[in-house]
């Protein structure tokens, strides 16, 4: 059927305003991704830190004993670190999918989820698993730190009155990959991986570490710390990717707006060349006439 110039003319003016619009959320997501970005590799050099330490205790003391011992873990927190905007994707579908694998292939008794994203939790609904607490995710990087102490909070307060090693703490979060890509992890936290704990045969300096506070303490801190870094570096990672997932759908959707504008700019084009034909044979008939 053919289309009129009036629609033609309204149908292009709304193409520009939908591009208009793609076009300010790609740029939005490219600026928004760097601060980020900066923030996870800022908080890697800080927890290479904090884990230098570590190993010095461990060389220190011999080992932990206390954090070594094989007892199997009775409660679990999984944290999930989705989205709460939209526009990218099946991003909270894929890390929903990754709970809920992981959750069946992995069964235990007492397990709590703690999902960051609205959109997220409403994504694990839809396998029938309702999320136990659910956060805002940062709205700037300034915002990542507030939301990596608020976890690391609840983590103390779950595992407040049993041993370190019955509480089992792992991350759900999507980092970059090679080539550009994005891939799903899911990082177990707590209890501590054993290669953490064995003390090194010999020490990389010819000055040997040594401490001076109470060991308990000092032990506290840096686990805090280890988990504080890792909980923050999770969720830098989960921004970056959101913002490159909705770089990459707002981009498939500029081109995709681009060749439908083109297309209607040359129906339009050629409506107005038609009318302009017509009316000018009009005016020759009439002339002759």
């Amino acid at each position: 059927m053919a289309q009129t110039l009036e629609h033609l003319t309204r149908k292009n003016a709304t193409l520009i305003s939908i591009r208009s619009i793609v076009h300010t959320m790609k740029t939005l997501s490219a600026i928004n991704a760097a601060p980020y970005e900066q923030a996870a590799q800022s908080i890697e050099a800080y927890h290479h830190t904090v884990l230098q330490g570590l190993a010095a205790f461990v060389y220190r003391t011999g080992g932990v004993s206390v954090l070594t011992d094989t007892v199997p873990a009775s409660t679990r927190l999984l944290v999930a670190f989705g989205s709460d905007h939209g526009l990218c994707g099946n991003y909270n579908e894929l890390l929903a999918n990754a709970v809920v694998d992981y959750s069946q292939a992995q069964p235990m008794a007492k397990q709590q989820i703690l999902c960051i994203g609205s959109r997220l939790a409403n994504a694990l609904l839809e396998h029938d698993v309702t999320a136990d607490m659910i956060l805002m995710p940062p709205a700037s990087a300034d915002g990542v730190g507030r939301l990596a102490g608020d976890i690391v909070t609840r983590i103390e307060q779950l595992g407040r009155g049993q041993p370190l090693t019955e509480l089992a703490v792992t991350l759900v979060f999507t980092e970059r990959a090679e080539h550009g890509y994005q891939e799903t992890v899911v990082r177990p936290l707590l209890p501590l991986d054993s290669a953490l704990l064995q003390p090194v045969q010999r020490w990389p300096s010819r000055s040997l570490p040594d401490y001076s506070m109470d060991a308990q303490a000092l032990l506290a801190a840096l686990l805090r710390n280890h988990v504080f870094a890792s909980v923050f570096r999770a969720s830098s990672e989960a921004m970056v990717t959101e913002n490159a997932t909705r770089l990459a759908q707002m981009q498939q959707a500029e081109q995709s707006v681009d060749e439908q504008l083109d297309a209607v700019q040359q129906d339009l084009s050629n409506v107005r060349q038609d009318e302009i034909t017509n009316e000018l044979m009009d005016i020759v008939i009439g002339h002759l006439a």
